[in-house]
């Protein structure tokens, strides 16, 4: 079976990291994937490439799309006569979605990966893009995979078609996250503390969408009651280059206690140096960060946002979006308790993964939509 993915862009994102894992992983005795980006090849192109899969861009710039580059995504399509056509994100799913069509395919999935859309926190445009797909949801795709539950109800309240919905998680690499003693010492040998400093990490992008700046005000709080804490954030954007990040952290009073380390390529071994994980975020459909940390055995402390309460189960802490004082109390019950205690609330996030997130589970069930997708393609 043919599959052309069509997605926004390939820069390190959370859904760009799981299409790669999809990729990864997908049956190819069954499954032919073809990978589009509307917009440049970005970071992932080569490992998409490195698995034998072929790769290419449109070219599309920000802003109102070229009819031009439009077009050359439709010949691409016709050229590539795919069985079925996925598309990854709001961009994807407008442009893409009316592309196959032009190109006379059905069989035709979009995939949200987003469940927050306040007026205050995403752009006008991307707005936009959403109602449009809203208007155009009954007619073009044949189904609509999100990522979270959360992400599912708030689309069908924006007016996408409910009856096409059906909701995949994010999954998760068991063998490549889990506890791992020496990389808790390498990491923390790094970072300059020892193996029994407590560790709080915060892993994601410099965005509105993650709330630095409420984590910072919690962390302030944190470390006035427990001032032995550190915190340690990755992401892109978190280095000491950010002005507006790097004044934030002062006013908290925690720079000296803070690591900023940018972008990694050593997720695993970054989060198994950690006593707590803590999600300050506004908005998020189904947070990666949640799943990675969990499955090496450190609790989570997160805001009541898209499916993370759901994710985290009673293996850690929820608060209310926004509730910073909420976040810092949670943050100092679980770094308070007995060791003991903590490894087994350690245990139980990986078993929670392992039970509902397993990442050979989530493909099975990608590869089961596009078996769907492809038959409700041939009966049109």
């Amino acid at each position: 079976m043919r599959v052309a993915i069509i997605i926004t862009g390939l820069n390190t994102g959370g859904a760009e990291i799981m299409l790669l894992k999809v990729l990864e992983r997908l049956d190819r005795q069954r499954f032919v994937p073809h990978v589009i980006s509307l917009t440049t090849l970005g970071g992932l192109a080569p490992r998409i490439a490195a698995l034998g899969i072929p790769v290419e861009a449109v070219g599309m710039k920000p802003g109102i799309p070229n009819l031009l580059d439009f077009f050359r995504l439709v010949r691409m399509l016709k050229r590539l006569n795919p069985d079925v056509v996925h598309t990854w994100m709001y961009h994807a799913d407008l442009l893409g979605g009316l592309a196959a069509r032009l190109a006379g395919i059905s069989a035709i999935g979009w995939c949200i990966r987003n469940s927050n859309l306040d007026r205050d926190k995403t752009k006008l445009s991307t707005r936009a893009v959403v109602s449009l797909c809203a208007s155009i949801s009954k007619w073009v795709p044949s189904r609509i995979l999100s990522c979270s539950e959360k992400a599912r109800q708030v689309h069908v309240a924006c007016g996408y078609a409910a009856e096409k919905m059906v909701v995949v998680p994010n999954g998760f690499d068991l063998t490549r996250f889990k506890p791992d003693n020496d990389a808790r010492h390498q990491i923390r040998a790094e970072l300059g503390i020892t193996d029994q400093t407590l560790l709080v990490g915060l892993i994601g992008r410099f965005d509105p969408q993650k709330n630095h700046a409420g984590f910072f005000e919690a962390a302030g709080v944190l470390y006035r009651h427990m001032p032995q804490v550190y915190f340690v954030l990755a992401g892109q954007g978190i280095d000491i280059g950010n002005a507006a990040l790097m004044q934030t952290i002062t006013q908290a009073g925690v720079l000296a206690n803070t690591h900023l380390l940018g972008l990694r390529n050593d997720i695993p071994e970054l989060m198994a140096a950690l006593d707590v994980l803590a999600s300050s975020s506004y908005g998020e459909a189904f947070p990666n960060v949640l799943g990675e940390a969990m499955a090496c055995g450190v609790p989570c402390v997160v805001t009541d946002v898209g499916d993370s309460a759901y994710i985290v189960g009673d293996t850690g802490r929820v608060v209310a979006s926004g509730d910073m004082a909420g976040l810092a109390a949670a943050l100092e019950e679980l770094l308070a308790l007995p060791p003991a205690e903590k490894s087994v609330l350690g245990e139980q996030a990986r078993a929670r993964v392992a039970e509902h997130f397993e990442i050979g589970m989530v493909i099975r069930q990608y590869e089961v939509f596009y078996g769907e997708l492809a038959a409700m393609g041939q009966r049109r």
